[in-house]
């Protein structure tokens, strides 16, 4: 098992795990259908955005996507698991991933709207709801939610030494 960045080839067997995942959770094809477009990882997406991928031999059971928004915010897009490994650590492995990712920046803020299958997952994660925007499906809303990253270590330019000469 291992995470490493997606390549623009990835862009079909991404796009047909995320909905095939999308599908676990209830969704009707017809609703899959006019989340089409938002759904596809295109190769052009790839490019753009920081894509990895969680893979088992040679076979991608999952991913996550982000960009930065600035210097200090970063958009957590996509985060999707085959169904057959929900529920297994897997979501919590790639979620472990990217935070060490953006632990390496002087990102502070962590921004994601989540659908509402998967709120309770990231708020065991330690993110918290901060608002809610309405869906194409008649009162269904995501939840838009924040992790704020100042709790979590960073590395020191000093080393934690104190200056002496003070």
């Amino acid at each position: 098992m291992k995470i490493e960045k997606a390549i623009p080839q990835d862009s079909q067997k991404l796009t047909e795990l995320t909905i095939r995942s999308k599908t676990h959770w209830g969704y009707s094809d017809q609703q899959i259908e006019i989340w089409r477009d938002d759904l596809t990882i295109s190769e052009s997406y790839i490019y753009n955005r920081e894509v990895y991928k969680l893979k088992i031999e040679d076979n991608i059971i999952g991913y996550y996507s982000y960009y930065h928004m600035n210097s200090l915010e970063v958009k957590l897009e996509n985060l999707f698991i085959e169904p057959e490994f929900i529920g297994r650590g897997y979501g919590k492995l790639l979620m472990s991933d990217f935070l060490m990712r953006i632990q390496r920046t002087e990102s502070n803020r962590i921004i994601l709207e989540a659908d509402p299958n998967a709120e309770y997952f990231y708020l065991k994660l330690g993110f918290n709801v901060i608002g809610k925007i309405e869906t194409s499906i008649k009162n269904r809303f995501l939840p838009i939610m924040e992790m704020k990253l100042s709790h979590l270590a960073k590395p020191t330019k000093d080393h934690g030494r104190k200056n002496h000469n003070s």
